[in-house]
């Protein structure tokens, strides 16, 4: 599949040419998915257990999280298109913008799962509920509920 192919009754815009904000990736998602066509809809907390690495310079902010705990993970989808405003997803009946459905494909690609931690090392953190694939960026990391 051409992921980048524009489908009938899709809009593209332009890109602007200013950036508001940098981004700092903390780490790397690890997952089972070698593609975006292996990748679940939606992440299940009953999916694959994926691991959550780390970069050194952050790991002291893992104090805290446990086996058990609920998270909610925000990645960058890097493989995603940004440019369209209007899509026209498989099982549809109409093309919907954008910001009315989950789909990675948006001007700032960030996208975001709960999942239920399995373990958690001095580097990583091993959860159940992704559907990125394999090496996604990972932007942060919160807490659901203390």
């Amino acid at each position: 599949m051409d992921w980048n192919a524009t489908r009938p009754g899709e809009v593209e815009g332009d890109m602007p040419e200013r950036a508001d904000a940098a981004i700092t990736f903390i780490g790397r998602i690890r997952t089972p998915f070698a593609a975006r066509a292996d990748c679940p809809h939606r992440g299940s907390l009953d999916g694959p257990v994926c691991t959550i690495e780390v970069d050194a310079p952050w790991r002291p902010a893992l104090r805290g999280i446990e086996a058990g705990a609920r998270l909610e993970v925000l990645y960058w989808m890097h493989l995603a298109r940004r440019d369209l405003l209007v899509q026209a997803p498989k099982g549809r009946p109409a093309p919907l913008g954008t910001f009315a459905l989950r789909s990675p494909n948006r001007p700032n690609p960030i996208s975001s799962s709960e999942v239920e931690v399995v373990a958690v090392t001095a580097e990583a953190v091993m959860v159940r509920g992704l559907d990125c694939v394999d090496g996604t960026p990972l932007v942060d990391i919160k807490a659901l509920r203390r």
